[in-house]
Order: C-alpha cells, then structure tokens, then sequence
C-alpha cells in the first residue's frame, strides 16, 4: 500500500474527527457531523486538495455498531477503500496512551492502520435482508427490555401501597405492556417475513432451530451475528 492516504476515523454519535497521513506525517485533521452528506463532502475535498483518487485512501476506524452506518454509506458511495476494525485491537496495538481526546484518537487509528496495513480487511455491507433483521431485532430488543421492567414493577409493588393506588398504576402499566407486546409481535412478525423471503436464511435458521434448546430468537440473532454465515 504504498503512497496510500491512511485516513483514521473517530466515530461518535454526532460527529466524526478525521486526521489524514500520507508518509508516515498528518497533512490533515478536520471534524465533521456524523452524516453521510457531510463526510462524503469531506472525502470529495480530500480528493481535491491533495489530487488524489478514491483508490488512494484506505479509511479505518473502531467498529462501533450503528454509529458507523453513514461513514460506511459514505465509503461505499465514494468507493473507498473502509477498513472497521475491533477496538480492542487498536488499543492493545498503541502501547502506552498519553492524552485523550478525539483528534488524538483519530491521528492513533490513523497510524494503526498505517503500521498493521498488512492485517487490513475491507469491510464489505451485510445484504438489505441482514440489514433490516439488525434493525428490526434491535428494536425488539428494546421493546422486550422494557415489557420485563414493567412486568416486574406489577409483582414487585402491590403489597407497598395503598390498594386503589397500586390498580391504578397497574392498569396504566397494563395498557404500556399492552402496546409493547402488540409492537413485539408485529416485528417477529416482519422478521419472519424477511426470513421467508430468503431460501438460504430460511434454511439457516430451520437448521439452527433443529439443535436443542435453540429458539427462534438465538437461531435469528445467530444469523444476524455471523451475518448468514459469512463471518466468524
């Protein structure tokens, strides 16, 4: 990878810090919202000010779940080279960390990826159907964490407060529960569908659901995990 433009990438919910080097030196740092009509901007301007093409810059950063969806739409638009690595690895690879901030964490990918160049793996989009199954079981996860809190204030609370109080809270939570469990069966539902739809999901998951105790559930997070088995 030689003459590359190693482009290290900080991800945070709002905003993304970019520090660029090209020869072992940093010839850029700048900060942008974490959208992908602004880092594509960004990636334009690179091309430009430095007269580089897209197959120039490998751009890495810490894999941190859906934080990073615009910065791969953005890579994948401007066919670049996007290299998701586990935080771990970073961290244990930098040695001992003076300081901390987000340019500074930016510049350390940027020389992770620099000095580990040969351990790179292009990150590659899981399918529309994974996509949505990620999505979807995300937000049931969400739905069902909230079903057990409320079920669990239903057991835990009558016997310590007054009667007409307690059914009063009791039937408002009643109603909540109500809408989470008609929410929840409405995405196992979709996710059903989307598996369905799908011959080879569909029979992952016939095959994952034939081991014992392995439900529905672990047999679609297992899909989503491994993203159809195409990852370890």
């Amino acid at each position: 990878m030689e003459n590359f433009y190693f482009i290290g990438v900080d991800v945070s919910k709002k905003k993304l810090d970019f520090c660029v080097m090209f020869e072992g030196k940093v010839v850029h740092e700048e900060e942008t919202a974490n959208h992908q009509s602004a880092i594509l901007s960004l990636l334009h301007h690179l091309e430009e000010d430095y007269k580089i093409d897209n197959t120039r810059m490998l751009v890495c950063a810490e894999h941190t779940g859906q934080y990073t969806f615009p910065l791969a739409c953005a890579c994948k638009v401007a066919e670049c080279k996007l290299w998701l690595e586990n935080a771990a690895e970073i961290k244990y690879s930098s040695g001992v960390q003076r300081g901390k901030n987000d340019k500074v964490d930016a510049k350390r990918i940027a020389i992770y990826a620099s000095r580990f160049q040969d351990k790179v793996q292009y990150y590659e989009r899981p399918t529309e159907d994974i996509e949505r199954l990620k999505q979807l079981e995300s937000e049931r996860t969400l739905y069902v964490t909230d079903l057990a809190k409320y079920k669990g204030q239903m057991k835990d609370q009558k016997d310590y407060m007054p009667k007409a109080l307690y059914e009063r809270k009791m039937k408002r939570l009643q109603a909540l529960m109500n809408d989470l469990e008609e929410a929840i069966q409405s995405i196992t539902d979709e996710m059903d569908e989307v598996i369905a739809s799908c011959p080879v999901l569909f029979r992952q998951r016939e095959l994952l659901m034939s081991i014992d105790d392995v439900g529905r559930v672990v047999a679609i997070n297992m899909i989503i995990a491994t993203e159809a088995f195409t990852r370890f």
